[in-house]
Order: structure tokens, then C-alpha cells, then sequence
């Protein structure tokens, strides 16, 4: 068993392995605090046939007794992958991937399994690291480690590795992922941060991660196993030759077609006929062919980008597609947008609701509830493909939670806007940058639903192509240059700054200077873009759908909420049943009144003023008789208020018995005449006959005056 241990904010990280686990390729347990993760890496002994892409497989699991939780539901154990862990498991698939060597096909699977959950925050970060470190010291031909961090900012300080109670303050929160010489991935929100912070912020969290790297070769020198060596097979020249002289000319010609399925189609016929020209031996070479073309294909596109600044579409590398939208295109929903970049078309749909429509969650951290939700479908024929329909991928998934991060930092709190407000997203066309029209498309859409969002947040994607020490950036990429190129960088945000980014490479890492260029640009694209969708909505609209609930608020004291809800909520449900509304209140006395019209909450919320109000000194009111005793009458003046009316205010004369003059359930005028420091209440029937005989009065002079 080989332990070492390294310090990362104060407190030590600690790398095993030996003990567990140890039929697995590699496996290694990390612990940071009371956070412990178990990561194991498997790889097949043999590749898997007829295979041009390294078949990977990422899953972490979250295991309830971690955090000393038995699982809900009627089956008590774990089931099938919640929202959080396959978003995790994206993330530590993400800069692990570009590291495996080309041609490395044998199927690989990480597992990594949270054992204790403590509160720091970091059970995906240490996934990140134990999974680089189980590959690290295996025999499969992982090729460098990996370190990560979250760094987030704390009234502009920043911080590595905040916990769950720091995270809450935080206007940035970011995961980074790198080797020792580069940033490999990037992911987090931020409220309207600059570039330069952005930056700045990579920096130190690179400073970081470049000691957990070197953390974990330590490691491999006390235990690594000898790599195993991975051959490529050859493709002969000859077969090269033979595919290159019949197809290369044809292929230059067609990835000049800008239209994305006439540009497909031709070269998928290309490759067809050069199949049926080359494939005619015994054996079958047809994937060879396939790989042949492929390469040909990637090759042409990039050097025409590096050395011509020529794109697929005719477009320079900084050049954005057309851009088009409308919203309200859809006349029974709250919200509509019809988002098109390009040949991307997002439409997004926002719909209101009411407390009763947020999602629970129940995780590791506690309960807790979600009132803004943004759900991202990738329908097949939206890239003219047939599959079937399936419940949401990780892909989507994973695109769905980067728009929603883009977006929540304009969402207004529940206070300003107490609705729960879910955005779906359907994407009708693509050829790249979904993600990115969904961000804008939601944008429009909320605006469209009334939604006072605090700014209109836009997105791009940005490229790289790199051949040597050249580089081009590409601002807003297609699909084939997302699948040809080195780096997939999405970045959203307002006038003001950054919300949302995501970072993924093909290459080992990016270098400064690159991402620093890359940001500038991101934010020259994003204001041209907000500028076109200021064009269509500049402001959110004033009145909400006609179909859309209404919700009204009114703040009520925290002791009178017993008394709106009443005993066993009595009182409520008969408010409910005479008004048609749907009421929520929560601790602080907040109480949410939702309506398909105004006129019904404004009676509920009468009534609910009637059951609140307090007595005050001097007015009259005209009160029920509850109870008769010897020495007067209690009178409820409001509901569930009474006061006392002593026998010597019942009249201006003496009155022997209270029943001479009234009667358990008579209607009486009374005046309060005094509360006490207890809240007692006296009250006067003999003051308010006089008072209100002397109004009378005063009305009968003034008809006579007239």
C-alpha cells in the first residue's frame, strides 16, 4: 500500500492505493477532509473491432450512506443516475479523454465512487484527480495526469476549493482542469465578470493544479505499473494513394459547399464511390478507406482555414452566421422565441408557474427547491437523422445545465417575481452552437413571458484551429469545424460580463495567449449578437400571457400565520374553496396568492386582511356577541379577536343584567377604549352609540346648511 499526502488550502489531500480494489487496472482513493472518493480504471486486454473513436466510458456514483442518508422512494437503494452525477461524470470524462493516445481502442471504463461525503464541496474535484491518478499509476496508456481545483471570488478574493457555505457567497465558480504545461477544460457561472478576472482567475488555479500533477507522478514512481504500448495499425501507401487520386480533388471541391446537407451528402457519395472503386480484393478494407477519407478531409479544411482564412460556409474566421428571431410565436404559451443562427434553429418556450411546479431535490448536500429550470431536447431530425426517441442524454443534459448557468444570473428572486419559471429548449436544426442558441432563444423567450430579467444574455462558440506555432481562432463554429478542430469554448454573457463558460480541448491544453484572444473575440461576438436581439425585444414586456397564472404577495406577521392556516389548515382550505385560488405561504409570513384572475385573489386576500387585522384604539366596530357573563359580554370585533364590554359600558344608564339588553350571536356596535400591555381589549357600546349618534348629527345640520 503506497499513501501521500499533499497540501491544498490548508488541508491535506491525501492519494492511496494498494489496499482496495485491486483487480482493477488502477485504483486510488482520495481524501480531502471528510470527502473520500474511490476511482477505478478498466480497460479490455483486446480493441474493439471496426472502431475509429477510443470508446470511453465516465460514471461517478453519489452513495447516500456517505452522507449517512438512506435513499427515498419506495425501492431504498440507488437507481438510476441523478441530474448531478451525470453532469459530474461529464466533467471528469471531459479532460481526461484528449489524453489517451490516437489509435487506442480498447474499451476503457472509470468508476468513481463517493464513500463520505463531507462539506467541503469537492467530491467532484477529487473525481477528477483520483480518476487521473488510478490511470496514472495503471497499465493503460493514459498519457499525463491531471490536476483540477474550483476557484471561486469572494468579495473579489479568490479562493481555492470554497466549501458548501463559501460557494453560496461566491460571484464566480469555476472548475478547471490542466496538465502541468496547460488548461485542458474549463466550466462555471459568474455574475457578469470581466475577461481579464476570467483570466486571471485560470492563472492562479493553474499555479495549483500544476502541483497536483506533480502530486501524482510522485505517486506513480512509488506504484505505477509499465504502460502498455499501443500499435497503430498501418495503412499501407499504396491503399493511401489509391483513395487520395480518387477522391481529393472532389473533396476540396465540396467542403467549399456552404449548405450543411447538400456539403454531407456530397461528400458522403464521394466516399461511397471510392469505396466501390477500391474495396474490390477478398479482403474487406472499407474502414481503411474510411479513415483515409477522414484524414483528407481534416487535413484540407485546416489548412485551408490556416492558410487561407477561408471557412467551410465562405465565412473569415471572424465572421458570424446570419442571425434572425421572433418571439410570441406561439399563442397559448407564456413565452416564445424562435432563435436562428446560421443553420441552427432554436425554439424555446418558457412557461409560469406557481411553488406548487418547483423541483425538489434530494441529495447529498439536503433538500432542497428549484424555481428556475431549463431543459435542452435534441430531436434527431433536427441533424436529418432517424433514432429513436430516448428519455435525455448526457449530451443534452449537459448542454441544458450550461444554458440554465448562462441564464440564472438574471433570473429576479423569488421575491422581486414569485413564479417558478421553466425554459425548454427544442432544437429544430443544428450545425453547431445549439447550446449557445439556447441561451439566446431563452433570453427572447423570457422577455416574451414578461419576465423583468435584469439583462439579455447572449452566447458564442469559439475554435481553434493549430498546426505548429500557427493559429487561427474561429468565432461562432460550425459543426464540422466543432468535430475537425482543436477546442470547443463557449462563453456567455451580458453588455456588462461573462456568465456562463465552458472549455473543452482536443489538444493537451491551451496556452495564455490563445485563451486571452479567444476571450476578446468571445466578447466582440457577444455584443454583436445582443445587439440583434435587441432588434427584435429590447425590454421585457410589461403584462404577463393572458394565459399565464397571476401571482400576488402580501407579508403578513410570522405569529399570524397560525391564524391564516387555521387548525389543520381549516381556514385556508376554506379560503381556497370560496375563491378558486392557490395560497403558499412560507416561514417568514410571505404569502404567494395565485390566480387565473385578479378579482379572485383580491377576495382571497380580503379575506386574509379581515383574519390579520388588529384592533385599533378608538375605531368602531360592529362586533358579534361570543359570550355573556355576569359582569359584561366578549365581543369578536375581527376574526378571532374579542374584546371585553364591561357592564358599565354596555348603556348610558344602569343595567341590572347583560341579558336585558342583548344576546349570545347579536350584532353590536362597539368602540375599543383601551388595549392593554397584554393585547387585552375593553371596548364600549355606550361610546359608540354617542359617537355615532353625534355623527348623525353633524350629517343632519349639514343637509340643512345645503
Amino acid at each position: 500500500m503506497v499513501n501521500i499526502a499533499i497540501d491544498v488550502r490548508g488541508k491535506k489531500l491525501t492519494l492511496e492505493t494498494g489496499k482496495i480494489a485491486r483487480q482493477a487496472n488502477g485504483a486510488v482513493v482520495a481524501q480531502y477532509g471528510d470527502t473520500i472518493v474511490l476511482a477505478t480504471a478498466v480497460s479490455d486486454k483486446t480493441p474493439k473491432e471496426g472502431l475509429n473513436f477510443f470508446p470511453l466510458t465516465i460514471d461517478y456514483q453519489e452513495k447516500t450512506y456517505s452522507a449517512g442518508k438512506i435513499p427515498g422512494g419506495f425501492f431504498k437503494r440507488e437507481g438510476r443516475p441523478t441530474e448531478k452525477e451525470i453532469l459530474t461524470s461529464r466533467l471528469i470524462d471531459r479532460p481526461i479523454r484528449p489524453l489517451f493516445p490516437e489509435g487506442y481502442f480498447y474499451e476503457t471504463q472509470g468508476i468513481i465512487n463517493v464513500l463520505s461525503y463531507g462539506d467541503e464541496n469537492i467530491a467532484d474535484i477529487l473525481g477528477i484527480i483520483s480518476m487521473s491518478a488510478a490511470l496514472t499509476i495503471s497499465d493503460i496508456p493514459f498519457q499525463e495526469p491531471i490536476g483540477a481545483v474550483r476557484i471561486g471570488r469572494i468579495a473579489g478574493t479568490l479562493v481555492i476549493n470554497p466549501d458548501l457555505r463559501e460557494v453560496q457567497e461566491c460571484d464566480l465558480n469555476l472548475v478547471v482542469a490542466g496538465t502541468e504545461s496547460a488548461v485542458v477544460m474549463v466550466e462555471g457561472e459568474a455574475l457578469e465578470i470581466s475577461e481579464h478576472d476570467l483570466l486571471e482567475a485560470l492563472d492562479i488555479a493553474h499555479l495549483e493544479i500544476k502541483n497536483i500533477c506533480s502530486f501524482q507522478k510522485e505517486l506513480r514512481l512509488k506504484a505505477g505499473k509499465e504502460k502498455k504500448t499501443v500499435t497503430v495499425p498501418d495503412i499501407d501507401e499504396e491503399l493511401r494513394k489509391s483513395v487520395t487520386d480518387t477522391s481529393l480533388d472532389r473533396i476540396r471541391e465540396a467542403i467549399v459547399i456552404p449548405d450543411k446537407m447538400m456539403r454531407q451528402m456530397t461528400l458522403d457519395e464521394i466516399l461511397k464511390e471510392a469505396v466501390e472503386t477500391i474495396n474490390t480484393g477478398e479482403k474487406d478494407r472499407t474502414m481503411d478507406i474510411v479513415s483515409v477519407f477522414n484524414d483528407i478531409e481534416k487535413k484540407l479544411v485546416r489548412n485551408m482555414i490556416i492558410r487561407e482564412n477561408k471557412r467551410a460556409d465562405g465565412r473569415s474566421p471572424d465572421d458570424i452566421r446570419n442571425i434572425s428571431s421572433e418571439v410570441g410565436i406561439l399563442p397559448r404559451t407564456h413565452g416564445s422565441a424562435l432563435f436562428i443562427r446560421g443553420e441552427t434553429q432554436c425554439l424555446a418556450v418558457v412557461t409560469l408557474g406557481t411553488s406548487d411546479d418547483e423541483q425538489r431535490i434530494d441529495s447529498l448536500d439536503g433538500e432542497s427547491f428549484k424555481t428556475f429550470m431549463l431543459h435542452y431536447n435534441f430531436p434527431p431530425f433536427s441533424v436529418g437523422e432517424v433514432k429513436p426517441l430516448r428519455s435525455p442524454g448526457r449530451r443534452e443534459i449537459g448542454h441544458g445545465m450550461l444554458a440554465e448557468r448562462a441564464l440564472k444570473a438574471v433570473i429576479p428572486s423569488k421575491t422581486e417575481f414569485p413564479y417558478t419559471i421553466r425554459i425548454v429548449s427544442d432544437i429544430l436544426e443544428s450545425n453547431g452552437s445549439s447550446s449557445m442558441a439556447t441561451v439566446c432563444g431563452g433570453t427572447l423567450a423570457l422577455m416574451d413571458a414578461g419576465v423583468p430579467i435584469k439583462a439579455q444574455v447572449a452566447g458564442i462558440a469559439m475554435g481553434l484551429i493549430k498546426e505548429d506555432d500557427k493559429f487561427v481562432i474561429l468565432t461562432d463554429i460550425l459543426g464540422l469545424e466543432d468535430h475537425l478542430g482543436d477546442m470547443d469554448f463557449k462563453v456567455t454573457g451580458t453588455e456588462k460580463g461573462i456568465t456562463a463558460f465552458q472549455l473543452d480541448t482536443k489538444i493537451g491544453g491551451i496556452p495564455n495567449e490563445i485563451m486571452e484572444e479567444a476571450l476578446d473575440k468571445a466578447r466582440k461576438g457577444r455584443l454583436y449578437i445582443l445587439s440583434k436581439m435587441n432588434e427584435t425585444i429590447g425590454v421585457p414586456r410589461e403584462d404577463l400571457a393572458p394565459y399565464a397564472p397571476r401571482i400576488y404577495t402580501m407579508q403578513i406577521k410570522q405569529e399570524k400565520i397560525r391564524e391564516v392556516i387555521g387548525t389543520g389548515g381549516k381556514i385556508i382550505r376554506s379560503i381556497v374553496e370560496q375563491t378558486g385560488v392557490k395560497i403558499d405561504i412560507d416561514d417568514s409570513g410571505l404569502i404567494n396568492i395565485a390566480s387565473p384572475d385578479g378579482e379572485s385573489a383580491q377576495k382571497a386576500m380580503e379575506i386574509i386582511k379581515n383574519i390579520i387585522a388588529e384592533a385599533e384604539l378608538g375605531k368602531i366596530y360592529l362586533g358579534k356577541v361570543k359570550r355573556i357573563v355576569d359582569f359584561g359580554a366578549f365581543v369578536e370585533i375581527l376574526t378571532g379577536t374579542e374584546g371585553l364590554l364591561h357592564i358599565s359600558q354596555i348603556a348610558d344608564r344602569r343595567v341590572a343584567k347583560v341579558t336585558d339588553e342583548m344576546s349570545e350571536g347579536d350584532d353590536v356596535l362597539v368602540k375599543v377604549i383601551e388595549i392593554d400591555k397584554l393585547g387585552r381589549i375593553r371596548l364600549s357600546r355606550k361610546e359608540a352609540l354617542r359617537e355615532s349618534q353625534g355623527e348623525l348629527h353633524r350629517e343632519s345640520r349639514h343637509k340643512k346648511d345645503r
